[in-house]
């Protein structure tokens, strides 16, 4: 459905020769990649951040992300607090996840510029029976008006059945961690 490129949001919990690595080769095959990371991991990490000018959002830290100079902040499908972002113009973007239609609304209403639904395929931190795969990921995303994200599951092996949804982004860990 989609005729441009993904843009690829990596979640990182950890920094290693291995990852840096896979990172450089990311941006050297020019693909469209941003990181997200977390309070705890973001001190060891700021340096190469800096260094390695890609942009990155602090996950549920609106404070950090303003401190810290960050491309934008990302919002877990558990911060529901309905204090809209957005209207914050320290902020550059304002990106969420969700997993069903009333998290998409409170996203929305929080100022979301992307959201993400998950999970579209399997991974370890679901059962299988809560796995969207494309036909209802397309359905519950039908009507939404923001731009669209999909997490959950994404490796390189059903990262080209992601062409056949509505999004225009990726989240996953797997790209660079393999």
């Amino acid at each position: 459905m989609n005729n441009y490129r993904l843009k690829y949001y990596i979640f990182l919990d950890e920094l290693n020769e291995k990852i840096i690595k896979n990172i450089q080769n990311l941006k050297k095959r020019k693909i469209d990649l941003k990181l997200i990371v977390s309070e705890k991991i973001l001190f060891s990490i700021l340096d190469f951040i800096k260094y390695s000018k890609i942009p990155f959002f602090i996950i549920d830290n609106a404070k950090l992300a303003t401190k810290y100079k960050a491309n934008g902040i990302f919002l877990t499908s558990k911060n529901r607090s309905l204090v809209n972002i957005s209207k914050d113009s320290r902020h550059n973007e304002v990106i969420g996840s969700a997993h069903n239609q009333y998290e998409y609304f409170i996203k929305e209403r929080q100022g979301c510029s992307t959201i993400f639904l998950s999970p579209i395929f399997y991974n370890k931190k679901y059962s299988p029976n809560k796995m969207l795969h494309i036909n209802k990921f397309n359905l519950i995303t039908l009507n939404w008006k923001t731009s669209i994200g999909a997490l959950g599951g994404i490796n390189l092996k059903n990262i080209k059945l992601i062409k056949l949804t509505r999004s225009n982004s990726i989240g996953m860990k797997s790209l660079i961690t393999r």
